[in-house]
C-alpha cells in the first residue's frame, strides 16, 4: 500500500503550478487549515462539498448505554460523540468501482 504525506501533496501541487515547493506549501497548508478549523468548529454537524472530488461530513453518533468491552466482556457506557465521513463524488465513486484488471490496462 503506498501512503502519501503532506509533502507530497506539496510537491504535487507544486508539479501542477509549476512552482517551487516553498511557495506551494502554505497554500497546501491553508487549505487543510481551512478544512480542519470548519470540522472542528462544527456545532454538533457540518458538510463540506467538493465538487468533483466528494463530501466530508462530520455526524453525531448516539450515545451506547449498553456497549461491551471484547475484552473483558464488561458493559460500558459510550457517550454520543461526532465522527467523520467521507463520501466521493460520482466521478471518483466511478473510477475506484472499475476493476482492477482495466485500471492496469489504463496505465499501459
Amino acid at each position: 500500500m503506498v501512503t502519501y504525506t503532506k509533502r507530497d501533496i506539496v510537491r504535487a501541487v507544486a508539479d501542477e503550478m509549476d512552482v517551487p515547493l516553498n511557495q506551494a506549501e502554505p497554500w497546501v497548508e491553508t487549505v487543510i487549515g481551512a478544512l480542519r478549523g470548519k470540522m472542528m468548529e462544527a456545532d454538533p454537524t457540518c458538510r463540506i462539498e467538493l465538487r468533483d472530488f466528494g463530501v466530508f461530513e462530520v455526524k453525531k453518533t448516539k450515545a451506547k448505554p449498553k456497549a461491551r468491552n471484547p475484552k473483558t466482556n464488561e458493559e460500558i457506557f459510550v457517550p454520543a460523540h461526532r465522527k467523520t465521513h467521507f463520501k466521493p463524488s460520482k466521478r471518483l465513486k466511478k473510477f475506484l468501482k472499475k476493476p482492477l484488471k482495466e485500471i492496469e490496462n489504463d496505465n499501459d
